[in-house]
């Protein structure tokens, strides 16, 4: 193997200094914000997280070290403040690591060094400071997702670290272990596999992938087994798959990936809660849409022995979108934490782009390249801290989503609730009608709408009006409206 292909995967200590310190700068204004949306029912009101004790009495259980993670922020009483900056330290070291990866990778494709490190940077850039990331950083529960991703991407990097080395089992074995952790965090990483055989296909050693790719799917395996026998869980896959027929879910992921792809470029449309409906009929537009898609996979999977970096960026961002975007039914189809790590391929592409005319150059790189990537980490660092203040409290976050969704009955539901527990009844009262209208087959919005009326709903429990008071009182309500049939703010699942 050439010295390129050996090449560490550790960036340099200047840009990543700048990299994470980007980061912290941008999301460090968000950390007063209150919970959100599934975080009352996750980490909030769970008692199988409230303490160390309460999670070990639950297991085992599914996503044990995700539980773990919030049973140690209860047990230290950090409140949102506390899981946000975790989700921000963990972010910053992805950025890290995506700037080791995208550096490692370019070089072991034979692209120039300023090449390489201009691409990776540009990369990790649009990675760390893009604003759909804030529902994997700024949304306290959506940190699941990050979480996983840092132990998926350690254990891609240990790997890659071994290949062809004389220490290339021990490599495997910490990279087993990572990829363990990671899918006892979210079982969503289970992709992993299948981007270590793409990268083998870039890198032109296929024959290599069963001997270096079947390890991973050993646990992969065990656990989806255990998964299965679990009645728990599978209770879960059961009502997931009663959601839809496979063929409405295909249909539907259609119109989903476009959707995600979307998001990628319209900053204005991020959406906490976009409600995607299922498609059941194949129309012009989606038969489009289709067809796109399929032809950008189909030139990604081609590019792969061609035009490696480019054919492994777009591989990246479809494999990495198969656990949630492909054929197995989601109650919600879309959210925009789904593009956690597939975001990585798009944003090489990009920082490709960006180097491709320096490639075959060994100076300094043009000044105007400078520019545009500090100009381009201004953009998504400006457009990030906007988007964090839809996190601020919780008649911000539902207004949002209501008006970017104004035909989704949960978000007028929850919008509701939100005005209610800040003393604004009457239009707590108009949302919880609007939501009735939307949806008459809901029970949620006629409970909220009727205890609201008879000034039951938060009967005893007075309320603390007020925006900070609202969310100090906000647990102690929401568990005694639970306890008489309210929902508060609906789950997803």
């Amino acid at each position: 193997m050439s010295a390129e292909a050996r090449a560490p995967l550790a960036p340099e200590r200047g840009p990543a200094l700048l990299l994470a310190a980007a980061v912290v700068a941008t999301w460090l204004p968000s950390l007063g914000a209150s919970f959100q949306f599934d975080d009352w029912n996750v980490i909030v009101r769970d008692p199988r997280v409230q303490s160390l004790g309460a999670w070990f009495a639950s297991m085992p259980g599914t996503r044990p070290l995700l539980k773990l993670g919030y049973a140690v922020g209860n047990e230290l009483g950090s409140g949102p403040a506390g899981f946000r900056a975790f989700n921000v330290a963990v972010h910053a070291l992805n950025a890290l690591l995506v700037l080791g990866l995208l550096r490692g990778l370019g070089r072991r494709l034979a692209l120039p060094e300023r090449q390489a490190a201009l691409a990776a940077l540009a990369g990790a850039t649009v990675f760390a400071l893009h604003p759909v990331q804030t529902e994997a950083v700024t949304y306290a529960s959506g940190g699941s997702t990050a979480l996983a991703a840092l132990f998926a991407l350690g254990a891609l990097l240990a790997w890659l670290r071994g290949l062809d080395t004389a220490t290339e089992a021990r490599w495997r074995v910490i990279s087993l272990a990572l990829f363990v952790a990671a899918l006892g965090v979210k079982e969503t990483v289970a992709a992993l596999p299948l981007v270590m055989a793409a990268w083998l296909l870039a890198a032109g050693d296929a024959a290599s992938i069963p001997r270096r790719v079947a390890p991973h799917l050993l646990p992969l395996l065990a656990g989806l087994l255990v998964l299965l026998a679990w009645p728990p869980y599978r209770a879960v896959l059961d009502g997931s798959l009663e959601a839809r027929t496979l063929g409405e879910t295909l249909l539907s992921q259609v119109n989903g990936v476009a959707w995600l792809l979307g998001q990628l470029l319209r900053f204005d449309r991020l959406n906490a809660d976009p409600a995607m409906p299922t498609a059941t009929r194949v129309d012009a537009a989606l038969a489009l849409r289709a067809a796109a898609l399929l032809a950008l996979a189909a030139g990604g999977a081609l590019l792969l022995r061609r035009r490696r970096p480019a054919g492994f960026a777009i591989a990246w961002f479809f494999l990495w979108l198969l656990p949630t975007n492909s054929v197995v039914p989601r109650l919600d189809l879309v959210n925009d934490r789904q593009l956690y790590l597939p975001i990585v391929g798009p944003a090489w592409l990009l920082g490709l782009l960006l180097a491709a005319p320096f490639g075959a150059r060994t100076g300094a790189a043009p000044r105007w390249q400078h520019l545009a990537l500090g100009a381009l980490a201004l953009l998504l660092a400006a457009a990030t801290l906007v988007r964090n203040r839809v996190y601020a409290d919780e008649v911000t976050f539902w207004q949002d989503v209501a008006r970017k969704s104004p035909h989704n009955p949960r978000a007028a539901n929850n919008l509701g609730y939100a005005y209610a527990l800040a003393c604004r009844e009457p239009e707590a009262l108009a949302e919880f009608e609007r939501a009735m209208r939307l949806d008459p087959a809901d029970y949620r919005a006629p409970i909220n709408h009727r205890l609201l009326s008879e000034g039951a709903l938060f009967a005893d429990t007075p309320r603390r009006c007020g925006p900070a008071a609202a969310d100090a009182a906000h647990a102690a309500e929401a568990a005694e409206a639970a306890a008489t049939a309210t929902p508060g703010p609906a789950t997803s699942p």
